[in-house]
């Protein structure tokens, strides 16, 4: 069995296909990529089709994280093959559980942030869109200190399916 995690923020150009390359290489070293699946969408589907934003890519790249990516939209379906949606803010968490066709559904929207032990009480990965390079390293730290806490929830999640 695969575990399906998607990330997902407004336009999937910022924070979700940053977010979707951090924890795929988190998964790699973990030596878990033939187990679980990493992907990305935004709440709409203005930027569909394309890359992700350019400032996105060169702290991504600049980081050793792979920029390649495709824009696409969140589609209610979608929740009945993933395992777990990782909101990048309330906004977003909110709009995919209003979403979700049921409340098992609903269930999966988590914040990413949540995973981040020493995350304050602002949970929200802000958006970097109209701001400068630091905005997006900032976001960056954010996903890098999220990810060994979301990385040990679906390790908790695979043992439970292997017994």
């Amino acid at each position: 069995m695969t575990y399906r995690i998607c990330f997902v923020c407004t336009g999937n150009i910022c924070r979700s296909p940053m977010a979707e390359s951090v924890f795929r290489a988190r998964v790699a070293e973990a030596g878990l990529d033939g187990l679980v699946e990493v992907d990305s969408a935004g709440t709409g589907g203005w930027h569909e089709g394309d890359g992700a934003d350019p400032r996105t890519v060169a702290v991504l790249e600049e980081n050793g994280y792979d920029g390649e990516h495709t824009a696409r939209q969140f589609q209610a379906s979608w929740f009945s093959r993933l395992d777990l949606v990782i909101a990048l803010d309330s906004g977003h968490q909110k709009a995919l559980r209003r979403l979700a066709p049921g409340p098992e559904d609903a269930a999966k929207v988590r914040l990413l942030r949540s995973y981040d032990p020493a995350a304050d009480d602002d949970l929200d990965v802000p958006d970097p869109y109209y701001g400068g390079t630091e905005g997006f390293e900032a976001c960056l730290e954010m996903m890098e200190a999220a990810s060994p806490g979301l990385l040990a929830a679906v390790r908790e999640q695979l043992e439970g399916w292997a017994v």
